[in-house]
C-alpha cells in the first residue's frame, strides 16, 4: 500500500476521533438555562411554611401578633384584614402588603415584619454520602456546605458525576424537574456552575 495513502489515511481518521471527542466533550457542558439557574442565588430570605414571625403594628397592640406560624398554604391570619399570603415573599414585602391592606381601616399604618425562627428552608442529600436525608437549615447553604452537613462522601461516590435535582417554576406556573450538574471538581475550582447556593426543597444526589 503507497505509503501516503496509509498517511492520508490515518489523518482522516485523527480528524474524526477528535471531532467526536470534541462533540462528547460539548455533550458535558450545562446548558446556559442550567448555568443560569445555578447562578441565580436568592439573598434575601423567602418565607414559607412553619417560619415564625412577629409582626408589629405601630401603637396598636391589637394589631400587633406575636409568634404567627406561617401555614402549609403559605398563609397568615390578621385581626381585621383577615388571610395573607406570606409564602414566597420577604419579610419586608410581606410587611408593605399588610400595611397595605390595612390602609383601608386606619391612616399610615406602620408595620414591621420579623422572623423569630427559620423552619421552612431545607434540602436533601442522598446517594453515597455518610449521612443521607432531609436537612433544615437556619441559612443559606451552597452544595458543599450540603454536603458537610451529611459528614461527607462514602468510599463509593462518584463525586464528578454528582447532581442537584430543583423543582423550577414556568411561565404557566406549572413545575418543571431541572438537573444541576454538580461535579465536584468544579465545586472547588470554581469552573462550570460552581459552588452554588440551593434553594429550599433541592435534592444533592451523589451516586
Amino acid at each position: 500500500m503507497n505509503p501516503r495513502t496509509m498517511f492520508g489515511t490515518k489523518t482522516v481518521h485523527v480528524v474524526v476521533i477528535t471531532a467526536l471527542l470534541g462533540s462528547m466533550v460539548g455533550c458535558f457542558e450545562p446548558s446556559r438555562d442550567v448555568v443560569e439557574e445555578a447562578g441565580n442565588n436568592q439573598k434575601d430570605f423567602l418565607l414559607g411554611p412553619e417560619d415564625v414571625l412577629d409582626i408589629v403594628v405601630w401603637k396598636n397592640d391589637d394589631l400587633s401578633q406575636k409568634a404567627v406560624v406561617v401555614r402549609p398554604d403559605g398563609k397568615i391570619s390578621m385581626p381585621l384584614i383577615g388571610e395573607v399570603i406570606a409564602g414566597g415573599l420577604t419579610a419586608n414585602q410581606l410587611a408593605i402588603q399588610i400595611t397595605s391592606r390595612l390602609k383601608e381601616f386606619k391612616e399610615r399604618p406602620t408595620v414591621t415584619v420579623s422572623v423569630k425562627e427559620v423552619n421552612s428552608y431545607y434540602v436533601y442529600v442522598l446517594g453515597e454520602v455518610s449521612k443521607p436525608g432531609k436537612y433544615p437549615l437556619k441559612s443559606h447553604a451552597t452544595v458543599l456546605q450540603a454536603l458537610a452537613v451529611a459528614n461527607g462522601f462514602t468510599v463509593y461516590a462518584a463525586k464528578n458525576r454528582m447532581q442537584v435535582i430543583r423543582n423550577v417554576q414556568t411561565e404557566d406556573g406549572t413545575l418543571r424537574e431541572m438537573r444541576i450538574p454538580a461535579r465536584y471538581d468544579d465545586l472547588i475550582s470554581g469552573q462550570g456552575v460552581g459552588n452554588f447556593v440551593l434553594k429550599t426543597g433541592d435534592v444533592v444526589v451523589v451516586p
